[in-house]
């Protein structure tokens, strides 16, 4: 009975190749031993280790035990082996007592459920031979540990690179198996491949909290601006309008601001997010899957146990230095189809930038035995906005159209000033003097011409950015300084050009 079940579940040549480097491993390592195993997300991991669990019992007459961290991956997880032919049991919140233990050789449970189980001791698993860590770089899992101690475990994830920077994966798995790369896994058309677009965004008003990541106030402060929000609809209309669309964002306030922008916009959007019954979820799910140009604003919620392969374009409203969150963020799109093989990325957090294109080659031996040396060389957002290149919206571009050039490049300047001797701050007052002068070009009075002026705010920013970088004072309360005193010079600038007409 159980082949004929089996047999409906084929793996692929990649995932039996994994399968058979586990499995030497596991032979060749004492019972007890840990080990981790990754692979990119859409690669099948739960496929692989269902086909691990099926083969670890039949050879071993051992049971197996497989730990989740959300219901719905543990339902998923349950379902998965049931097509593989392993009987399994949930061990949920339901499940107060183990009596009929000995009519399963599998078991699914939820960490947090097991551990009070287990700290009861009302449940007692006998025979366990191996235990499985899906999403095995988050922490909870480690409390249950000791529990185990005589169980070889086997953690597998996408990334692994511990959530808490204080307890790193080395500490706890002997050695690290490494899956096929998301760029050999898009060659051989087993995952979507992603067209990146990157909106050049300044995240200096972010602030990292204890995990070191942005804190979801300052992140909520920032993308539910008026400015954020319109860059975000403008994002979205000229990359991914019309398809189906997931939004992340790093703040339920920020994702109730975007479902309003949106909604107000005209476009088809709905909000989900912790506080959503399961009902409300699963009806907003199903909306979405039916949906062809659908919209999904949402925090975090969907970044692990959803699939829905007919994603078209994912918006990263927010930034992480998280590069797990990254790479979860973006699988979600990364499902192909007979009629899909590519989808979109719009990244609004620099996020492509600090941690490198989604299918770049990723050194995970290095990040797993280095974690330390790794996260101290994540980018930070000053060396990334230094490589910022401030492009003039074609709009704004119209209105300078009587102007023969609007550009003007503060480094190329810096460096003349710097080698004739003389004073860094002519830089600031060249670039006044040619903002001053577009401005006046395409005005009829002074009035229209400090209307303009005014629509220079980004364009100001940027170039006052670059000459403090010039000259190494990149204070923040210096720039701030130097924007309002540059945007007064400007007016003053102005003023005099149309006096000396008169």
């Amino acid at each position: 009975m159980e082949v004929q079940k089996v047999a409906k579940k084929t793996l692929y040549d990649y995932q039996l190749e994994d399968l058979q480097r586990i499995f030497a491993e596991l032979d060749k390592m004492p019972q007890g031993s840990n080990l981790l195993y990754q692979l990119p997300t859409g690669g099948g991991k739960t496929v692989v280790f269902s086909e691990i669990t099926r083969r670890y019992i039949k050879q071993t007459s051992q049971k197996v035990v497989v730990l989740t961290h959300r219901i719905e991956l543990s339902q998923q997880t349950s379902k998965m082996l049931h097509g593989f032919g392993v009987t399994n049991k949930i061990i949920n919140s339901d499940v107060k007592e183990l009596d009929d233990q000995d009519e399963y050789m599998c078991f699914v449970a939820m960490v947090e459920t097991l551990n009070n189980r287990l700290q009861e001791e009302k449940v007692n698993i006998n025979n366990i031979g191996l235990v499985i860590i899906d999403e095995a770089h988050y922490n909870s899992f480690r409390k249950l540990f000791k529990y185990f101690e005589k169980a070889t475990i086997l953690g597998v994830t996408a990334t692994p690179l511990s959530s808490n920077i204080k307890l790193p994966m080395k500490d706890h798995y002997k050695k690290l198996i490494v899956g096929k790369s998301i760029k050999s896994l898009i060659k051989s058309k087993f995952l979507a491949k992603a067209n990146l677009y990157s909106y050049d965004v300044s995240l200096k008003s972010l602030k990292l909290g204890m995990h070191g990541d942005y804190t979801v106030k300052s992140s909520d402060e920032f993308y539910s601006n008026q400015s954020m929000l319109g860059k975000l609809i403008t994002a979205y209309e000229e990359v991914a309008k019309g398809t189906k669309t997931l939004i992340f964002n790093n703040g339920i306030n920020t994702s109730h601001y975007v479902y309003e922008s949106f909604k107000k916009a005209g476009y088809n959007i709905r909000h989900l997010d912790n506080r959503n019954t399961a009902s409300e979820r699963a009806e907003i799910l199903q909306w979405f899957s039916k949906t062809p140009d659908a919209i999904l604003t949402s925090v975090s919620i969907l970044t692990t146990g959803f699939d829905e392969p007919t994603v078209e374009s994912i918006i990263l409203n927010r930034a992480t230095r998280s590069l797990t969150l990254y790479f979860q963020m973006i699988g979600r799109g990364s499902r192909v189809l007979p009629n899909k093989s590519e989808f979109s990325v719009v990244d609004m957090g620099n996020n492509i930038a600090r941690f490198g294109p989604w299918d770049d080659a990723v050194d995970w031996q290095e990040i797993f035995h280095f974690p330390d040396f790794y996260l101290e060389n994540i980018k930070n957002d000053e060396d990334i906005e230094r490589e910022f290149i401030y492009e003039m919206p074609e709009e704004l571009k119209a209105k300078f159209s009587k102007s023969e050039n609007i550009h003007f490049d503060v480094k190329a300047e810096y460096k003349k000033v710097f080698a004739a001797g003389l004073k860094s701050k002519l830089v600031l007052e060249r670039s006044i003097e040619q903002h001053a002068q577009i401005c006046v070009e395409n005005s009829e009075d002074v009035f229209d011409a400090r209307i303009l002026a005014k629509e220079l705010k980004e364009e100001i920013a940027f170039r006052v950015r670059q000459y403090s970088y010039c000259i190494m004072n990149n204070t923040k309360n210096y720039k701030e300084w130097l924007e309002e005193d540059y945007e007064r010079k400007l007016r003053s600038n102005i003023s005099k050009k149309f006096a000396d007409r008169m």
